[in-house]
């Protein structure tokens, strides 16, 4: 039970620090993670970062990596980098 609260917790922050704006998208995320579906919850919200070409810092990026990697879906994270501000 700890890591699931562990996860939900870092993805709620994630998502609370994250560039989305489409309260629909928030919704749909915070509905994946209330159903235990913690790993989609993260993958859906990086898929519409990417998708609405949302800039990032690079420090959140670094963030979102090491979620990835908690959540093991390195996968969500990929082609991210490109969005990072410089």
């Amino acid at each position: 039970m700890e890591r699931y609260q562990y996860l939900r917790a870092l993805i709620t922050q994630l998502l609370d620090e994250s560039p989305l704006t489409s309260e629909e998208v928030i919704a749909d995320v915070r509905h994946l993670m209330n159903v235990g579906e913690e790993e989609l919850a993260f993958d859906t919200m990086c898929s519409w970062i990417y998708e609405d070409e949302l800039s990032i810092s690079s420090n959140y990026y670094e963030r979102l990596v090491s979620a990835a990697q908690e959540l093991g879906t390195p996968k969500s994270v990929e082609k991210l980098d490109e969005l990072i501000e410089t």
